[in-house]
């Protein structure tokens, strides 16, 4: 059903310099806009085929630290970022090659709709010569699908299309009005009833993690089943994907191990997981010796010279994180003492004096520097943007609910791709590095080397 083009279609000039090329059946599922349903159809594809003892390989567009904690979770494998900005072309190549290598098939999930953003989702699928599948929920739409679906395909001629996936559809005769609207040259997938076992529980800035639902492998398995059932499980065709001959432009190769012997403590707990597995694979290959601590729960630091505080959910965990009072001793020492920390969104809320909640409550924090972290209902900033710090330019995102007042005065301001008002303020105090910013630390090994590796002066 789903066919795919057999070769990539990245540019002459990029052929020109690749080798090495693997076949591995893909599909790109996006869709019109957000909240359509593509992490449930992409995680409910990836169980499907996995129960079929199919290895499954799953990436996730853009920045997301959510989705792809289901996406492995219903795949068995992690989840990678991929973004032509942010993770940058080569590497998006090389970790798609890398996955052909050994997948039976390679899924993406899209981010927002499929012509948003820049680069888009249109552009990551065109570049690769992914087949798209869009989905289109419509619950109070029938014809008007095949007028969205005609839109979606004739924009962008150029991109391989697979068709559309029809969901929250009332009745079977919804179905087939949508199907009769379906122009003849594009394919209507499937169409998905609305129903309880189609939705994964959310909270603000996303899905719920699996690991807090004990079911949630139940709830994979019954959304294979639907898919199946909907006759959407049919592998799509090979595409080829290549890897390039020149790897230096991917600038995450570590050969000479600059952090070797660093010893680097990251908080991984309930309250801060959102943590990038290329970030880790990089400091690993650097040569740095990583240690998880819970601030939640642990009373002292391990032995470590630096600190990577990343960002999460610590406005769920105000009582554990405010009361353990042995552990803001011990950061608050290991900050006095000179050491390098790095902050991130929850990361740098936690080091701030205090978070204010909406219902009015202030809960103490570890005050290394002066700020507090206000919930806010909605809103919030997210998007893609680099901070030019004085070790170097470093490529990540930002996105949150709260906003941070009365803290430090900013060091640099985060630089947006096109839009020209200043981004995130990053604040630096002793070894301190704080921002709401997630850096990406593949995109400049020599600035990540330098934030962390403690002979390295911060600028």
């Amino acid at each position: 059903m789903l066919q795919a083009p057999q070769a990539s279609r990245a540019s002459s000039s990029d052929n020109q310099r690749t080798t090495n090329v693997r076949h591995c059946p893909a599909l790109f599922i996006s869709a019109i806009a957000s909240g359509q349903g593509k992490t449930t159809i992409t995680a409910g594809l990836a169980r499907y085929h996995r129960n079929q003892g199919r290895n499954v390989k799953v990436f996730k567009t853009g920045p997301d630290y959510l989705d792809p904690l289901i996406l492995e979770q219903a795949a068995g494998s992690p989840a990678e970022q991929l973004d032509l900005w942010m993770v940058g072309k080569s590497r998006c190549r090389h970790y798609l090659y890398e996955a052909a290598k050994e997948a039976d098939l390679i899924l993406i999930e899209g981010v927002m709709g499929l012509y948003d953003g820049d680069p888009s989702g249109a552009d990551l699928a065109e570049f690769f010569g992914i087949p798209v599948a869009a989905i289109i929920s419509a619950p109070t739409m029938a014809q008007t699908v095949g007028a969205i679906a005609l839109g979606l395909k004739q924009y962008r001629p150029t991109l391989p299309f697979a068709g559309i996936i029809a969901n929250n559809l009332g009745s079977e005769r919804h179905a087939e009005l949508i199907n009769e609207s379906m122009p003849a040259d594009i394919a209507l997938l499937g169409c998905l009833q609305k129903r309880e076992t189609l939705t994964l529980p959310q909270r603000h800035l996303g899905l719920v993690r699996p690991h807090e639902l004990a079911d949630y492998d139940d709830r994979l398995n019954q959304i294979a089943a639907v898919l199946e059932a909907a006759g959407l499980c049919q592998l799509p065709a090979p595409v080829a994907f290549y890897d390039d001959v020149d790897t230096e432009s991917r600038n995450d190769d570590a050969p000479n191990k600059p952090l070797q012997g660093v010893r680097i403590g990251i908080a991984k707990d309930e309250a801060f997981s959102f943590i990038y597995p290329a970030n880790v694979r990089l400091l690993e290959q650097a040569g740095a010796q990583l240690h998880y601590f819970s601030p939640c729960v642990d009373q002292q630091l391990p032995d470590v010279d630096c600190l990577w505080l990343p960002g999460g959910y610590p406005e769920l965990h105000l009582d554990a994180l405010s009361n353990n009072r042995s552990m803001q001793q011990a950061i608050h020492e290991f900050y006095q003492q000179g050491h390098k920390i790095l902050a991130e969104c929850g990361g740098m809320l936690y080091v701030q004096q205090a978070i204010h909640t909406l219902d009015q409550q202030v809960w103490p924090m570890v005050g290394l520097i002066p700020g507090l972290g206000i919930m806010r209902e909605k809103g919030g900033c997210q998007g893609m943007q680099s901070a030019v710090l004085p070790e170097g330019e470093l490529r990540g995102h930002a996105h949150h609910r709260t906003k941070s007042e009365a803290t430090l005065p900013a060091i640099t301001f985060g630089k947006r791709i096109r839009h020209p008002a200043p981004g995130e303020p990053v604040v630096r105090s002793k070894g301190l590095t704080a921002s709401y910013l997630h850096f990406y630390f593949p995109s400049n090994l020599e600035a990540t080397v330098r934030l962390f590796h403690p002979d390295e002066v911060l600028g």
